[in-house]
């Protein structure tokens, strides 16, 4: 081969192998974040990390424009997303998220991080996100249908039971997968129930899906705390973020003995080191809207909120929560990821320096999409599950996984982070190199 021929062919590779500005790791992120992550898990994917790029690269993005009319009579136009990180195992699997600072690089990394951990606790689905950029407390109920409604039409061509199936997210439930799953199936011309999980009951839905995440956080917890040699019974918990994965997992934790401490959300945070009556704190933030001015308990700078002592940290808010700037004064002697991606790869180290056991979001918050599995396996039959096996269904996937993970962490003597991306990216490594490339 000629001089010039060499050059031509470094130059090709160059180029073929330059990533798009918006995937460069110094991007700040979320996928910045991501793509750290995958660095740090490469050398022990062995001959599979020569398909590392896969995972550096969504399968498809798709950025689209929502119209809508709201109330006042004027025309709103608002951005959505849905990105499809990998499909080799199986159709796309992820929630929608309606949040005002949503943006692709989110979108981007919490559809990558689904794909791992659909991969890590062995379930045939790859890994999709989707959002829209809003604030839907500033909606009416009408407003909030019709945006549902035409970002669905608009992602219509790319979801579907054996293509890519949503789920509830951030600020998104029931009613909202509901009238997805209405405005797909009016399109389609048929009633396609398995296009989205989190339905309600009457048209598909799972029994114990709202509780599973939070049934996730604690059975990983329990499981954690047994290694460590930390008794739940009579142990603090702080929980960062009361919806529906903290405070279903406050409520478990507190059935099982565990006193909770300290409440941050959006609106402010508490503490009562006697302890918090969980069930009346959910009253209230139900009526209230945020733990703001909770009357059992006394009101704390939000910054105190992680230096507070307890045995056990649930961040189950939004990504980026944990950082180099307060890991240094995070006290528990735990940290279980409620919330997708809250612990910066900074502050990932400084609390394994610290010997703080950090359970990843990966594996901890996985028992939504595992219930979710159970929902579009239902719904394919016709033949759904009572509440009690679905229950016992996920607490034994759940411990096979997280047990599978520990010994991959001593194994390799590594953190639970990077054990769970060496179990999830060598699946769907290994299922990209069995399925070849095509054409």
């Amino acid at each position: 081969m000629s001089k010039q021929n060499l050059q031509t062919d470094s130059a090709l590779y160059k180029t073929t192998h330059a990533l798009p500005s918006y995937l460069q790791p110094d991007n700040l992120g979320p996928w910045g974040t991501f793509l750290n992550q995958v660095d740090r898990v490469t050398p022990y994917l062995g001959n599979l990390s020569r398909w590392v790029e896969t995972l550096k690269r969504p399968k498809k993005a798709l950025i689209v424009d929502v119209p809508i009319h709201l109330d006042n009579g004027t025309v709103a136009h608002f951005e959505g997303y849905r990105v499809q990180h990998n499909t080799s195992r199986g159709p796309g699997k992820g929630g929608v998220r309606f949040h005002q600072e949503v943006t692709l690089s989110e979108v981007m990394a919490l559809s990558a991080w689904m794909s791992v951990k659909n991969a890590a606790v062995n379930l045939p689905f790859g890994g999709a996100k989707g959002g829209i950029r809003v604030d839907p407390k500033l909606l009416s109920r009408g407003e909030l249908e019709r945006i549902t409604r035409r970002y669905t039409s608009e992602i219509g061509s790319i979801i579907g039971p054996t293509k890519d199936i949503p789920a509830p997210d951030v600020n998104t439930d029931a009613q909202i997968m509901a009238w997805m799953m209405d405005t797909y199936s009016m399109n389609e011309g048929s009633t396609s129930t398995g296009v989205v999980t989190g339905k309600p009951i009457a048209l598909g839905g799972s029994l114990g899906r709202r509780e599973a995440t939070g049934r996730g956080v604690f059975t990983v917890g329990v499981e954690a705390a047994n290694k460590i040699g930390l008794t739940i019974s009579g142990s603090k918990l702080a929980v960062q973020g009361f919806g529906n994965v903290g405070s279903i997992a406050a409520q478990l934790f507190v059935e099982a003995g565990a006193i909770l401490v300290s409440v941050q959300d959006h609106s402010g945070a508490i503490y009562c080191g006697s302890g918090i009556d969980v069930r009346l704190l959910q009253e209230y933030v139900h009526s209230q809207g945020g733990v703001a001015g909770f009357p059992s308990a006394d009101s704390i700078n939000s910054t105190l909120f992680w230096q507070v002592d307890c045995d056990v940290l649930i961040p189950a808010a939004l990504e980026g929560q944990i950082t180099e700037e307060n890991a240094p004064l995070i006290k528990a002697r735990m940290v279980i990821e409620g919330a997708n991606g809250p612990t910066t790869p900074a502050a990932d180290d400084i609390l394994a320096e610290r010997k703080i056991l950090v359970i990843p979001d990966v594996i901890a918050n996985a028992g939504g999409v595992t219930v979710s599995y159970f929902e579009w396996v239902q719904d394919f039959s016709s033949f759904f599950w009572s509440e009690k096996e679905i229950n016992a269904r996920l607490v034994s996937i759940m411990k096979e996984a997280f047990d599978s993970i520990w010994e991959t962490a001593q194994k390799h003597h590594v953190t639970l982070r990077t054990a769970t991306f060496i179990i999830g990216c060598t699946r769907i490594l290994r299922a990209r190199e069995d399925r070849g490339l095509y054409p």
